[in-house]
């Protein structure tokens, strides 16, 4: 088995043994107002940092290239109530165009 496989094997195991544990360690008791507000706020945080991560870098360097470009133009999109497909094809777009122009 590659190390890629073994990866995803030993992320899948840790992913099943997390999701398990919360209902066994709570016994169906409700979690705090504060626990919950943070577990909510985890998904977009991790989000946020992998899109600034793979926008803004290149291995340990830090780069403005195409890429923040294009997600430059999908935040004025955003801002601007777009549709997500319209946000995606102009993020897209922009990020071509100043690939071709550099």
């Amino acid at each position: 088995m590659s190390t890629a496989w073994t990866v995803v094997l030993v992320v899948s195991v840790a992913t099943i043994a997390i999701k398990g544990a919360g209902p066994v360690l709570l016994g169906g008791r409700e979690l705090p107002a504060r626990v919950i507000g943070v577990v909510e706020l985890l998904a977009p945080a991790l989000l946020a940092a992998l899109i600034v991560v793979n926008a803004f870098s290149s291995g340990r360097h830090l780069v403005l290239d195409a890429r923040a470009a294009g997600l430059g133009a999908a935040g004025v999109a955003i801002v601007l109530r777009a549709p997500l497909l319209l946000v995606v094809v102009v993020a897209a777009a922009v990020a071509a165009v100043v690939r071709l122009a550099t």
